[in-house]
């Protein structure tokens, strides 16, 4: 297997030293480091690396502009960042890079040690082994219809758990494509070119059919298990979608309540005006609301308290290391707080290990989704899920 390559970038000649070492402790790697970020661009032009650790708070270009030169690379490297500065100024520096479309594994506080870099290097090693597919660049208007026709486009659902008692309780409905070329595909490859050919509402009407045909076939099975679907806000700019979805899925034989629309903000409608009335009057029709990642992009309170919904569903980035990041746990308690006082059902989403979920349990969360519950799977292989699901299937 190739060696994981990592470049370094401290301006203190001691701690480039002392941190090379350390790597060299953790195992065999292509270390290579370098005291300024404009070395540090001038070695990425030569060859990529698999992970760029670079410090915040150097003279001449700081780690925010070094950040800011990595994602105008054709292909920016992972990036983890360290620093003696707070923890919210490091939150703040990944925040720039990860809405330049950098990803940011690590937010490391000096002094750095050999446990937290060991941590770092599992992340990476899981991220090259797991890393979903880039964006395909043949993707056609054709492609996708066909993708439509041929029924390669599919729902695949993902579980949300209770926490007080550990029992699958709802499920989200995930696009995922199966390409005769690629194989199976993540919604990040193919999402961009559905919007470019102004796809997005067919996928949506897919999605919800599935949905309603999975949500039969587990009935059948005796389980009733509501399903929540992603909706694109501005497909709230036509202003009879949801009287549409409510007659298909009255066709469908199936109560709105055990639908649930995840409100996403990849995209904004025209007028605000359509997004709160598309809002209301999926409500008033009787579909639950979810307000979808809460904490990320430009989801507030005023949204919150101002709209209808009936969940709260809290974003991966507030989840991922909340056991170890005392801001984060508070803020995390302080959402979870006040969706509960509005009677919301308060979802975290993006759970990945056990000390996650056990800080959400005490911190009274209602419901958790994520990789240390499940990835999202085909509407059988969720079947089995329930029929295997029990308090402690999950822990």
């Amino acid at each position: 297997m190739k060696l994981c390559s990592i470049l370094i970038v401290e301006d203190h000649p001691f701690q480039l030293i002392y941190l090379q070492n350390l790597f060299s402790e953790l195992g065999d790697f292509h270390l290579e480091g370098v005291r300024d970020g404009v070395c540090a661009l001038a070695c990425l032009q030569q060859q990529s690396y698999d992970l760029v650790l670079t410090d915040l708070l150097m003279p001449g270009m700081d780690g925010v502009q070094f950040i800011q030169k990595l994602a105008a690379l054709p292909s920016p490297p992972v990036v983890a960042i360290m620093s003696m500065a707070s923890r919210r100024m490091l939150m703040a520096a990944s925040l720039v890079a990860r809405n330049l479309g950098v990803n940011v594994i690590g937010l490391i506080s000096k002094p750095v040690r050999a446990s937290v870099l060991r941590d770092l290097i599992h992340q990476l090693i899981k991220l090259r082994d797991t890393s979903p597919p880039a964006p395909l660049k043949d993707i056609d208007r054709q492609s996708l219809l066909d993708a439509f026709d041929n029924a390669e486009l599919q729902a695949w659902f993902q579980p949300k758990k209770a926490l007080a008692n550990g029992r699958i309780v709802a499920a989200e409905a995930l696009a995922r494509w199966i390409h005769p070329k690629h194989g199976l595909l993540l919604p990040g490859a193919f999402l961009s070119a559905l919007k470019t050919f102004d796809l997005e509402e067919r996928l949506l009407w897919l999605i919800l059919e599935q949905g309603l045909k999975a949500q039969d076939q587990w009935f059948r099975q005796g389980y009733d298990i509501p399903i929540s679907i992603n909706l694109p806000t501005h497909l709230l700019d036509s202003h009879d979608l949801p009287d549409r979805i409510h007659a298909f899925v009255l066709k469908h034989n199936v109560e709105p309540k055990k639908i649930l629309f995840e409100l996403m903000e990849c995209s904004t409608p025209h007028q605000i005006s359509n997004f709160y009335a598309g809002a209301c009057r999926l409500r008033i029709k009787g579909f639950g609301l979810s307000q979808d990642d809460f904490g990320k992009g430009y989801s507030s309170y005023i949204n919150l308290v101002s709209t209808p919904f009936t969940e709260l569903k809290i974003d991966r980035a507030l989840v991922r290391g909340c056991n170890e990041n005392e801001e984060l746990a508070q803020a995390l308690t302080s959402i979870v707080c006040l969706g509960r006082q509005l009677g919301l059902t308060v979802v975290a989403e993006g759970v990945e290990t056990a000390q996650e979920l056990a800080l959400l349990r005490k911190i009274d969360c209602t419901q958790v989704q994520g990789f240390l519950i499940s990835h999202a799977v085909s509407s059988d292989l969720f079947q089995q899920l329930l029929l295997n699901d029990g308090p402690d299937s999950a822990y």
